[in-house]
């Protein structure tokens, strides 16, 4: 059966490069899984591009699931939109941000600029690899095995998971392993033996797994009010066509969900 998730991101960009493909999808992109439940999609915060992903849903009989309209005051703030529709064959789950989760708007801006230039709308391993780094335990494995794909050792030895090779990396690469060593505190532990850093891994993942668990834990809490009201207002919706859906979820998510829970920093 042809990826649904695929062709979408090519719907999504007809015209001009809107959405990049980005999380599980992209993982898949990528060869280095068979499936992923659902599809993650960067899009370009202008309303262009809002506009376009809407319709090309509307035309599939999306409708809205549970979080913030897709609409630019709250992707801005680092909010995800949440979408689906059926086929014949099974339910497509389509997820949105325009502002994804520890990436900087300097790398945000790159992004785009690469698949500009490459024509390729799915996000590149080193981005994607920051992004992975969630609070999911089986994310952190993705990641390691992200790393392992990259050619520059630099973002190897930002983005490895595995002791061994990390080690490998700091003998093949001195010089490059020196210039990294103080952007990844655990670096410095690589001359201590494979078990020390094997225990360092561990830390560091268990405090970005906490991270992450903060960040999200802000978003849960200033969605409160929307999460009482969202199963009313999805009776109220779930009938009618998703453009005259959209313009109600939004009128009354106005009033109950902030745009920007963290105050200007989505990271």
């Amino acid at each position: 059966m042809e990826n649904p998730y695929f062709q979408l991101t090519l719907d999504f960009n007809r015209g001009r490069l809107r959405a990049l493909l980005s999380s599980g999808q992209a993982v898949v992109a990528h060869r280095l899984a068979i499936m992923s439940k659902d599809g993650d999609w960067i899009l370009r915060e202008d309303r262009e591009a809002l506009e376009h992903t809407l319709q090309t849903l509307a035309r599939r009989g999306a409708k809205y699931r549970f979080g913030a309209p897709l609409d630019m005051r709250w992707l801005a703030g680092g909010w995800s939109a949440h979408l689906e529709f059926r086929t014949p064959e099974l339910r497509v789950r389509t997820d949105f941000v325009t502002r994804p989760p520890r990436i900087s708007p300097e790398t945000l801006s790159q992004m785009w600029s690469d698949a500009e230039a490459s024509g390729d709308a799915v996000i590149a391993l080193e981005p994607l690899a920051a992004i992975k780094l969630t609070n999911r335990e089986k994310d952190f494995a993705v990641v390691g095995e992200l790393a392992r794909q990259m050619i520059d050792p630099r973002w190897q030895l930002r983005f490895s998971r595995s002791a061994r090779d990390l080690i490998d990396l700091a003998i093949s690469h001195p010089q490059v392993f020196a210039e990294v060593t103080h952007e990844r505190p655990l670096l410095a532990q690589v001359h201590l033996g494979r078990e020390v850093l094997e225990e360092a891994l561990d830390r560091e993942r268990r405090q970005l797994m906490r991270t992450n668990e903060e960040r999200l834990a802000r978003y849960v809490s200033a969605a409160e009010d929307w999460a009482r009201a969202w199963p009313q207002i999805q009776r109220e919706v779930e009938e009618l066509p998703l453009l005259e859906a959209h313009e109600i979820v939004k009128s009354k998510a106005e009033n109950l969900l902030p745009f920007d829970p963290l105050g200007g920093s989505a990271k």
